[in-house]
């Protein structure tokens, strides 16, 4: 059965190296999505409201590390909710969703639910965390808010294996830490800050005021403590075909 830690079968692309595979898009279907681009409102899209380039890690196998985009939508002070994509082009691939909720929230989880989470301290305070074009001076105050919270994020198409569609289960992602198995690979990092023309090590300088969280508690990052990673593993099971009496 598919699991998130076991390569795909391959998908047949009839020949192409497109990803994903497919015939372009003809003249007509740009003119219907032009239209209803005019005509629908697309409220949830328009709610989107930063952009947020850092990094992730893989549960499974921490090797394996991924730069992520994350459009942001703020449905409240203790809630934001993001579509995660492996860029910032035009021909992105939509590769997860990511849910950040507040210290105050994430207390009230119960602790196996808290096991799937992250926080977000170290990934902030490093300057692996940024706002592309957005001077730091405007994003400082909305970065202490951040270093309290933490994230669960559901990659669903793994894309840096060369998957050529979303295959699989859903794969949970990690934070980097503060560890040996939880820091950014320093190619990876080189490459996104000459993309931005930025500095990751001025950013962390600049971020040292940043107040710390009084406490990060040790069910979220569970693998630091623990030495284990997540998988999912889609299993059959028997369908429930009646409804429970009222």
């Amino acid at each position: 059965m598919s699991s998130s830690d076991k390569p795909s079968s391959p998908v047949p692309t009839g020949g192409g190296k497109e990803i994903p595979p497919g015939k372009p898009m003809s003249a007509g279907q740009h003119m219907l999505d032009k239209g209803a681009q005019m005509l629908q409102s697309l409220k949830p899209v328009k709610q989107m409201s930063q952009h947020v380039c850092t990094f992730a890690l893989y549960s499974h196998d921490m090797k394996r590390q991924i730069e992520t985009h994350h459009y942001v939508t703020r449905l409240n002070q203790d809630f934001l909710q993001c579509a995660v994509y492996d860029s910032d082009d035009s021909s992105a691939h939509l590769i997860g969703v990511e849910y950040i909720v507040s210290d105050r929230i994430f207390e009230d989880l119960p602790p196996d639910e808290q096991k799937l989470w992250h926080s977000h301290a170290y990934e902030i305070k490093s300057g692996l965390w940024v706002n592309p074009r957005v001077p730091e001076m405007i994003g400082n105050p909305e970065l202490e808010n951040l270093t309290k919270t933490y994230g669960k994020f559901w990659c669903t198409w793994q894309v840096d294996r060369g998957d050529a569609l979303p295959l699989g289960a859903p794969a949970l992602m990690m934070s980097p830490q503060a560890v040996n198995m939880g820091m950014v690979k320093p190619d990876l990092l080189q490459k996104r800050d000459d993309k931005y023309n930025i500095s990751s090590e001025e950013f962390k300088e600049a971020r040292m005021d940043l107040a710390e969280p009084e406490w990060i508690n040790p069910q979220a990052d569970y693998w630091k403590q623990q030495d284990k990673g997540s998988a999912v593993d889609i299993q059959p099971v028997e369908m429930k075909r009646r409804a429970p009496f009222p």
